[in-house]
């Protein structure tokens, strides 16, 4: 039962940074708008959804699940920093989910795979 667990939770999350990559590509304004908002530049919307693509699949096939689960566990911490506006309960329970989706990952970054995967190791 624990492995399924595990290359369920891999799926799910991989889901997210997946429809991450998908929303980057396809309407790259609002991504662009929180870049700008905080001075950082546009063309680093394009590094962050290669990284999700290819994070999400790796999740999914199980390779290098932990250091990629540990990598995006970062990528969240940093990207939960756009959303940080006190006043704002929107922004903040994205805060908040994004801190949640790196536990999340710190969990498969100290666990790994899990037997289905095609690194069960890693």
């Amino acid at each position: 039962m624990s492995d399924a667990l595990t290359l369920l939770g891999r799926l799910l999350i991989a889901a997210l940074f997946l429809a991450g990559a998908a929303q980057k590509s396809g309407n790259p304004a609002a991504v662009e708008a929180l870049l700008a908002a905080h001075n950082w530049p546009l063309w680093l919307i394009w590094p962050a959804g290669l990284f999700n693509l290819a994070a999400g699949i790796a999740l999914i096939a199980g390779v290098y699940t932990r250091p990629v689960a540990f990598g995006l566990a970062l990528y969240c911490a940093l990207t939960s920093l756009f959303h940080y506006i006190p006043g704002d309960g929107w922004q903040m329970s994205i805060f908040v989910k994004n801190w949640a989706i790196a536990g999340g990952c710190l969990v498969l970054a100290a666990h790994g795979a899990g037997r289905f995967a095609l690194r069960p190791k890693t």
